[in-house]
């Protein structure tokens, strides 16, 4: 069996494109390829992100298939019935089928600098062995610098990221930035929440891009006592009015509580920000892409520009 992994994975290095690749990622690890890599597995994230640049992966593991079928929406413009599914969830990597795709370059987020996401620790040094693995740092980066960081990569790759259609949505991200800009001026303080069964977590706007970028933005964020891990603090539903704040954008997220079954928490249908009605969805974990962010923002804006100070 070993002599026939190792086999395997020899012959997947052995195709790729005419055109060296040379890449560092952000763990530092320096990726020099004689030829550029064009059979790519991508985590959702990094795959969506690729995608929407001109890099279509083969496959891509995390989660890319709701229970109906349908895209998740962490895996954006995807077509899902264009590429493999390693794993569709947490822990969840089918490696013999990665070496028989013979893949010459894996992409993945990181939020700890030497984690790639949704990467098995169980499998990884066998993942490690196939193909090269590049890793792109999420957290202490706001998702402008985090699709920057996408679109350098997917230029090394080979993708023109100048078409129309990408310059077109990186000036209506960069317009409905701006407009995000302004309502600073409204001294909204904003707290960004997600739910569960049994609490309610706040997370501090330093650690994730999506957040990171309303902090830098001038928007006033709650910034709550976050546990070790430094990302949010777990809050029971008694507890829930602990911050105060003139909007609540939540994680509307398919695994997160959703609003009508927040409600039913009493302490949170009190809260002042409910009762106005300033509770908006936030899609964490949307994918880092000029696209995705330019609607990401126009929506937010939309509802930020209809909220007001509370007493």
């Amino acid at each position: 069996m070993r002599g026939t992994l190792t086999s395997r994975i020899a012959a997947a290095q052995t195709s790729g494109a005419a055109t060296p690749f040379s890449y560092t990622d952000d763990r530092g690890k320096k990726i020099d390829l004689p030829k550029t890599p064009t059979t790519i597995v991508a985590q959702v994230g990094a795959a969506a992100a690729l995608w929407d640049f001109g890099v279509k992966p083969v496959a891509v593991f995390g989660p890319h298939k709701l229970d109906s079928g349908e895209r998740d929406p962490q895996v954006g413009n995807v077509d899902i019935t264009k590429v493999t599914g390693l794993g569709n969830v947490w822990d969840e990597f089918n490696v013999e089928q990665y070496i028989g795709l013979r893949p010459e370059l894996l992409v993945s987020s990181m939020y700890l600098k030497d984690t790639l996401w949704y990467v098995p620790e169980k499998s990884k040094d066998t993942i490690e062995k196939v193909a090269p693995t590049a890793g792109v740092m999420l957290t202490g980066r706001n998702a402008t610098e985090v699709i920057a960081k996408y679109g350098d990569l997917a230029a090394k790759l080979g993708a023109d990221i100048d078409t129309p259609e990408i310059t077109q949505a990186k000036t209506r991200y960069e317009a409905a930035l701006e407009e995000l800009k302004k309502l600073s001026s409204k001294g909204l303080k904003i707290a960004l929440i997600s739910g569960s069964p049994d609490a309610m977590y706040v997370s501090t706007p330093e650690m994730v891009p999506d957040f990171k970028l309303l902090s830098d933005s001038g928007l006033d964020i709650v910034e709550p006592k976050v546990d070790a891990q430094g990302y949010f603090e777990a809050l029971s539903w008694e507890n829930a009015d602990k911050y105060e704040a003139d909007v609540l954008l939540f994680d509307s997220r398919t695994q997160a509580l959703g609003l009508e079954e927040m409600k039913k928490k009493p302490t949170f249908a009190k809260l002042p920000a409910v009762a106005k009605g300033q509770v908006y969805p936030m899609w964490v974990e949307t994918p880092y892409s000029y696209q995705k962010w330019a609607d990401l923002l126009d929506g937010l804006v939309a509802d930020l520009q209809k909220a007001s100070k509370l007493p």
